[in-house]
């Protein structure tokens, strides 16, 4: 287990059109936050743009075609969210930073300062995944989790395909076969950015990708216990 820990949360997480769910789920994050605390650990929380994003960037493209623009409008839908998790720890008193970076740097160094850091996209044609393994490496972490909303990594889209098989530990080269390497366009979704998972590979960051609705899962995996999901390194 170690003192300094990244987390991508994907965007539909948040889960706007579950009004109930969402609620208990948010009550999870503070539950997580005070147990981090609690032990003196530092934990950098990346959250994606989920359905805001995606609305904003359908919305922007009937004037707008430039998609370094459309992605500004997704970063900025990203941002909306964190800042409504920070608000919602800072709320209960947690050692949150009291801004959302808006770089990796400037994120690694406010986690050495406040035990929460809590932060959305950056920089246009890169996914919150990416931006999750940059923040892990920029602050020395060798663990990145990806918490979504599929409980592992499979060989195809499982909501598509009956026949999909998951993985409980492959390497980057297998995973990167089944995600490509090319970036994905703006609003578009894959279980982990291409991008990321180079760049994860480059700097050796191990990643865990796991079903984030369900907050015990996203525990365990920080505690440093088997969890039910996809281990790659």
């Amino acid at each position: 287990m170690t003192r300094r820990q990244v987390v991508a949360l994907g965007g539909s997480l948040l889960r706007p059109e579950e009004s109930e769910q969402r609620t208990a789920w948010f009550g999870q994050i503070r539950q997580l936050a005070v147990h981090i605390e609690g032990n003196g650990r530092h934990l950098g929380i990346v959250v994606g743009g989920g359905l805001p994003a995606r609305e904003g960037i359908e919305l922007a493209k009937t004037m707008v075609s430039d998609s370094h623009r459309l992605d500004e409008v997704g970063i900025a839908a990203t941002r909306l969210n964190a800042t409504i998790i920070q608000q919602i720890l800072l709320d209960i008193g947690i050692d949150v930073a009291p801004v959302i970076p808006s770089t990796t740097e400037q994120a690694a160094a406010l986690l050495e300062q406040h035990h929460l850091v809590i932060m959305g996209g950056t920089t246009p044609g890169h996914t919150t995944d990416a931006v999750a393994v940059a923040f892990a490496r920029d602050a020395g972490a060798g663990h990145c989790i990806i918490a979504t909303n599929v409980s592992h990594v499979f060989d195809k889209d499982p909501r598509e395909h009956e026949d999909a098989e998951s993985f409980s530990s492959m390497s980057y080269d297998q995973l990167a076969a089944i995600t490509g390497l090319e970036a994905l366009a703006p609003g578009a979704s894959a279980v982990i950015d291409p991008i990321a998972v180079g760049w994860a590979k480059k700097a050796a960051i191990t990643l865990a990708v796991l079903d984030g609705r369900n907050m015990l899962l996203l525990e365990q995996a920080l505690d440093g216990k088997p969890f039910e999901g996809t281990l790659i390194q």
